[in-house]
């Protein structure tokens, strides 16, 4: 989840816009789709695992494009740590939000050929509190959870997109970090931490007549945007690893500059002194193996004449012995 490009020359990238579009109504689909469709088959697990696949998925496939925000969330998180610019802020939240709406209109006229399915009662996957929670929690659990739930997901977001992280891993950190998040926050709140996945199921139900939803819409907003907002402050104040490499020398910092400019001259002199000063340095080293290799020269003469005066011998023996050899028996020739 990183920022792309502003503009494609001089003008709006609008391949980024729809890429959010289409992935935020592909989140909203598929994950309130497994709790409307397929629910009471694979239950909560199920449910929380339906919701981080598919962001890994979109990690992967739209990432590239626009950066795969899918949630205003995210978006003013990036705002806030400076990974995009306010206007490409403004578009992603609403078509963000155009996204979530489509997602949840097309899941309501699916869900409306299930025999027995009531609006009011079976609902679009929506998020609520008090009545309204999968477990009865109250309005201040609500809040809590959210908060915190967003900006332990934000921090994911951060340290997987990160220089330092793995390259290639980032879909499944982040896609495994909102399968856990649901995990948790689905009995108090349904799990929002994205506004405009609150806002579509809640937005297509108050059309169709039932308007409880829409009315607790402002704490899946607010909450979220509090956590997110308070994730990117921790990450680019504490936790940032290009946070803590050591500062550059500043434009306004002239002696800095001098300091630096000296040892960039004085660093091929120190190099190069080595160069000079080596021979004179290792000239006794050198006569040593000199010495040691003409004492081995020596030896080796010593070896020669030693071998030179057993050769001599041996021209004597051979001497002696053709000597002897008259004085012995008579040769066949003879």
């Amino acid at each position: 989840m990183a920022s792309n490009s502003n503009t494609t020359d001089g003008g709006y990238d609008v391949r980024k816009y729809i890429a959010e579009l289409v992935g935020t109504m592909a989140l909203v689909f598929f994950g309130c789709g497994a709790a409307v469709l397929a629910g009471r088959f694979i239950g909560f697990l199920g449910i929380a695992f339906a919701f981080g696949m598919v962001l890994l998925v979109l990690v992967y496939s739209i990432g590239p494009i626009s950066g795969c925000h899918v949630n205003p969330a995210v978006t003013l998180a990036m705002l806030a740590a400076r990974k995009i610019s306010a206007r490409d802020t403004l578009i992603y939240i609403v078509v963000q939000c155009i996204g979530a709406v489509i997602g949840a209109e097309l899941l309501f006229w699916i869900a409306l050929g299930l025999p027995g399915y009531k609006v009011g009662i079976n609902g679009l996957g929506q998020n609520g509190f008090d009545a309204f929670s999968p477990g009865l929690y109250t309005l201040q659990a609500g809040i809590v959870a959210e908060t915190v739930l967003t900006f332990f997901f934000l921090l994911a977001i951060f340290g997987a997109t990160s220089k330092e992280a793995p390259k290639g891993f980032a879909g499944t950190g982040i896609g495994f970090s909102l399968f856990i998040v649901h995990l948790v926050g689905i009995p108090v709140t349904g799990t929002s931490v994205n506004p405009a996945r609150s806002l579509g199921p809640a937005l297509v139900l108050a059309v169709n007549g039932a308007g409880d939803a829409l009315n607790q819409l402002w704490v899946f907003w607010l909450a979220p945007i509090i956590g997110a907002i308070l994730a990117a402050a921790v990450w680019v104040l504490v936790l940032s690893p290009e946070g803590t490499a050591p500062p550059e020398p500043r434009a306004g910092a002239p002696a800095r500059k001098i300091k630096v400019k000296e040892a960039a001259a004085k660093g091929p002199a120190v190099k190069a002194l080595p160069k000079k000063e080596g021979p004179a340095k290792r000239a006794p080293v050198e006569e040593e193996e000199v010495d040691l290799e003409d004492d081995g020269d020596e030896e080796d003469l010593e070896d020669d004449d030693d071998e030179d005066e057993e050769d001599d011998g041996d021209e004597e023996d051979l001497e002696e012995d053709g000597d002897a050899k008259p004085k012995g028996k008579p040769t066949k020739r003879r």
